[in-house]
């Protein structure tokens, strides 16, 4: 379980995390929502400690994220995969050697270990032909896939999705989104994915949290948020012009 109690963390006096509290159990997928520039991704870079918080916490299975030796700090972050916005691949490497990279730095697995679970999750994620090809020959859908597929081949627990999605078309955020769905599944992975794809999201989620001026203004499932009566959360899911947002 991912608890978050009363984050706050701000830049240069501009406070963009005032008060955060969120809840995700383990096996739930949560959706977070809200605002381009609402701290979205600088929420999901406290949970692997990749910054402190100013106040607040953040415990994973019960234990403080930003108390951790580095020993215990590096056991947590090998159990939880992050997918970035831009897939982070490596140009000079294969989509294989991508994939494996992971495994030849954190781990002790012979070539041939390697080679078999590099090739798993390739044809999991539907890239099966595609080990050979570099990122500059693959299409935007193809780059995600390989991305996933990195995050997986070490098989953690928990994943952070940083708006994965963003730049692909609409035929191709949905096959993505499906393959998220699958995945979570098929592996009962706890995640976060942080996305701006609404109402497409609503299908894959259990809980969609939106963050709106530093706190999470609503907790709901998909069914109760489409139809909130909260002024805020109804501009911002259906995409009203007028409304208490101004942009």
């Amino acid at each position: 379980m991912i608890i978050i109690e009363n984050l706050q963390k701000a830049f240069g006096g501009q406070e963009v995390l005032r008060d955060v509290s969120l809840r995700v159990k383990t096996g739930e997928f949560v959706a977070l929502v809200g605002l381009s520039g609402s701290g979205k991704s600088l929420l999901l870079r406290h949970v692997v400690r990749l910054m402190r918080p100013d106040a607040g916490r953040v415990l994973v299975d019960g234990r403080d994220v930003a108390l951790m030796p580095r020993r215990e700090l590096e056991a947590l972050r090998s159990r939880v995969g992050y997918v970035f916005q831009s897939g982070a691949l490596f140009d000079s490497l294969t989509v294989f050697d991508n994939v494996a990279f992971p495994l030849r730095e954190k781990t002790r697995l012979g070539e041939s270990a390697i080679r078999r679970k590099v090739l798993e999750e390739l044809d999991q994620v539907g890239l099966k032909d595609a080990e050979h090809k570099y990122p500059a020959q693959l299409s935007g859908g193809m780059l995600k896939r390989v991305a996933l597929a990195r995050t997986l081949v070490r098989a953690p627990e928990i994943i952070l999705f940083d708006e994965p999605t963003t730049g692909l078309d609409p035929i191709v955020v949905n096959s993505i989104l499906q393959l998220f769905d699958s995945v979570h599944k098929r592996l009962n992975l706890t995640g976060i994915l942080v996305s701006h794809e609404i109402p497409e999201i609503f299908g894959i989620v259990q809980k969609i949290a939106m963050l709106h001026e530093g706190r999470i203004a609503a907790v709901e499932t998909p069914e109760s948020i489409r139809c909130s009566a909260n002024p805020v959360i109804d501009q911002f899911v259906n995409g009203k012009p007028e409304g208490p947002i101004q942009y």
